[in-house]
């Protein structure tokens, strides 16, 4: 049929065009004059033009409405095609899924990733009906082998719905034909897959199955993962013979006959713990109550201990020997207070240390200095104001040859043992244990520690301390974390030529250091004492040869010690009966020599004046001398201990109090006061400056005598 052109009713009411606009409430957009040609649909932008005057809105000619802001294109920007490949890919998919590789043993990604999104899903339960499931369901429901054509989906067209009713009518109504009604009938009956229900009800279709979907918004993927490592693993194999098992049964009944004995000790010590409880009051059976009261009873034993010795009190502060007022350059030293503990008495004093902050707390290292009976050692601490029990005990495996105390932080100590180790011990924290302890791995030495120093920190403001010892090294320790770092700073080599081993190879001899001492104003300066008698100048920038080298002693050097006020004299003593004292610019002999008629353990100078220094010897005496009093004799000699056999091993000056502490081989310190004699300061003269008050009148004192000494070359020796 041709397509139908406009009419003539069309043409006539294009004319009223501009007369029906305003009724349907729409301004017309352009004005057509009459008798142009027809409206024809331009292709390009798909506007009508034409002539005439439509009577519909859609026959009016549309123009493009630009907004204000519309870029201007060109022509070629115009046609500039843009391609855009869509794709069924998944944008929530994940693309960085990573698992882990059993074969390779890492993480690997994850290459091919899942673009199926499912929007819904529906499991139903529907058979198809030539399988031998649907057949048995049929047979077992009676409903032949055929299937009604109302298991279709009725969600079909329309038209499959039209063509479904008119099967149901057609099934319904039998039609029969004047030629053959029997047998159109057996067609239709066959063609049905339902027989007709008995009793005019209609049989439901069990399969009957509608499928619905809709589109819901897909909520965004998180996904959190980590990445650990794969744990270790470690092979391990071992073969069970039958010696192996039997040595297992044995150990098993050795270690069972420990326990028993270990329990019969323990019930022995129970019963002995008992018989004690019974002697005490009930108030010191109860743990609790005395920790309570601890620090009220560490005060009460004080003021008993004050109370008892009064007297020794009352000397300490105010007593002064009125009989150096008759003696011209002699003195005396007062005994005070013994400081002894039970369990250190066959321990010998091989240190001692005053604290810098509290003055009145001092450290005591025991151990022994014979080589044929070393036992275990022992630190303690005491205090003035405690003569009969040290405040602190740290009992060691080891012998303790040497300790130090920081002086800036006074509740470290730092200790050397007999086996070659070095240790750091904290008093704030109430362990028996030292907080840091050096190891052969950690680069311990391999024989005795002699002298441990503290030092300045390192740049890294880490503690360190410096340790000397009979294999010929001096080793700085670094504090790091909880370990301590060893660094070599020189070996003490001698100028002896090497010798040869038995393979060929040449052995270097090296000295057996046994103390040192740093400058108190040049950090990195420092001297050493052998057991071959020669002092070594040292610095810790050269690690491979000394400044100079001292001839001092012929027997090992017990004591090295800068002088506390002059920057160049230092004193030595030494097992060869004397001490000498040394200018380290001249190395061709000492300034002064004494000889003290013993073997002299030790030498300390004071910290009050240039001139004055203590020594202790063998036969346990304590020698003062005081070099502006006297360049050749004691202004004190006096025997401390009682019994003859006992000797002096170490001696320390107080840093504020006129005192001195002494121990000796038997485990015990002797506290002494000087009278003023041995303590004598320079008198003030009027109008001094502070020039004239400080160490340099103390360094002028020592240039006098030095100036005396160098007068005359062969007074050297002297």
């Amino acid at each position: 049929m041709p397509p139908k052109g406009p009419g003539k009713g069309k043409q006539a009411g294009a004319g009223q065009g501009l007369q029906a606009n305003p009724k349907r409430g729409r301004p017309s957009r352009v004005s057509v004059a009459p008798g142009r040609a027809p409206f024809a649909r331009d292709d390009d932008d798909m506007t009508e033009t034409g002539d005439g005057q439509g009577g519909e809105d859609w026959m009016q000619p549309k123009t493009l409405v630009k907004p204000d802001d519309q870029l201007d294109l060109s022509e070629v920007e115009l046609k500039e095609e843009f391609t855009r490949i869509l794709t069924a890919n998944n944008p929530h998919a994940p693309q960085n899924i990573v698992r882990f590789s059993f074969k390779e043993r890492c993480f690997k990604q994850t290459s091919s990733v899942d673009q199926l999104a499912i929007h819904f899903s529906l499991d139903g339960n529907m058979l198809h009906k030539d399988s031998d499931e649907a057949r048995r369901q049929q047979a077992k429901l009676g409903l032949g082998e055929a299937v009604s054509e109302q298991t279709i989906s009725e969600v079909g067209e329309e038209k499959k719905e039209e063509g479904d009713e008119e099967g149901k009518e057609e099934a319904k109504t039998p039609v029969t034909s004047p030629e053959g009604g029997e047998e159109g009938g057996e067609k239709r009956e066959e063609e049905t897959t339902t027989p007709a229900p008995t009793g005019g009800q209609k049989l439901t279709n069990q399969f009957n199955f509608s499928e619905r979907a809709s589109q819901t918004y897909n909520n965004p993927y998180r996904e959190r993962g980590t990445a650990t490592e794969p744990p270790p693993r470690a092979t391990f194999s071992s073969n069970a013979t039958q010696w192996e098992i039997y040595d297992a049964y044995v150990e098993d009944l050795e270690r069972q006959a420990e326990e028993k004995s270990k329990e019969k000790k323990q019930a022995m010590m129970k019963k002995d713990e008992e018989k004690t409880k019974k002697k005490l009051t009930a108030v010191e059976t109860q743990g609790d109550d005395i920790s309570r009261i601890a620090r009220a009873s560490k005060i009460m034993e004080r003021m008993v201990n004050q109370n008892t010795y009064d007297d020794i009190a009352q000397d300490f502060k105010y007593w002064e020997d009125v009989s150096d007022d008759f003696r011209e350059q002699e003195g005396t030293l007062l005994p005070l207070w013994k400081f002894s503990y039970e369990k250190a008495k066959r321990l010998a004093v091989t240190a001692l240390c005053w604290n810098p902050k509290y003055k009145d707390l001092f450290a005591v290292g025991h151990g022994s200095y014979d080589f044929m009976k070393q036992a275990q050692g022992m630190v303690c601490y005491y205090t003035l104001k405690n003569p009969s029990f040290p405040e602190f005990i740290y009992p060691v495996d080891s012998g303790l040859m040497c300790l130090d105390i920081h002086p800036e932080h006074p509740y470290l100590c730092a200790v050397g043992y007999y086996d070659g180790s070095v240790g750091v011990y904290n008093v704030v924290e109430k362990v028996p244990k030292p907080l840091y302890r050096s190891t052969a791995k950690t680069g311990k030495h391999t024989d005795p520690v002699w002298q441990v120093s503290w030092q300045k920190d390192d740049l890294d403001n880490n503690l360190n301390f410096f340790s000397v010892s009979s294999d010929g090294r001096v080793v700085s320790w670094t504090l790091v974390k909880n370990e301590l770092i060893h660094t070599d700073i020189i070996t003490l080599k001698m100028d002896e030529a090497p010798q040869e081993g038995p393979d060929g190879t040449q052995i270097v001899t090296l000295g057996c250091g046994t103390c040192f001492d740093f400058h108190k104003q040049t950090d990195y300066l420092f001297l050493v004492g052998t057991e071959e008698g020669k002092i070594h100048k040292c610095s810790k920038a050269y690690s491979s040869q000394f400044l100079d080298t001292f001839d001092a002693h012929h027997m090992a050097v017990y004591k090295v010690q800068w002088n506390t006020f002059h920057p160049k004299i230092f004193i030595s003593c030494s097992a060869d009966w004397s001490v000498k004292i040394w200018d380290s610019t001249y190395t061709k002999g000492p300034m002064f020599t004494f000889d003290l008629g013993s073997s002299v353990g030790d030498v300390a100078w004071a910290p009050y004046s240039s001139t004055v220094f203590a020594a202790v010897t063998a036969d346990g005496k304590v020698f003062v001398y005081d070099l502006n009093v006297n360049k050749y004799e004691p202004i004190c000699e006096q025997a401390v201990v009682q019994k003859k056999k006992t000797k002096l091993t170490h001696i320390a000056f107080n840093p504020t109090n006129p005192i001195v502490v002494v121990g000796d081989d038997r485990g015990h310190i002797t506290s002494m006061k000087l009278s003023p004699n041995l303590r004598k300061v320079p008198k003030e003269k009027k109008g001094a400056t502070a020039e004239t008050k400080g160490p340099e009148v103390e360094i002028a004192k020592m240039d006098k005598l030095l100036a005396l000494v160098r007068e005359p070359p062969q007074s050297k020796d002297k």
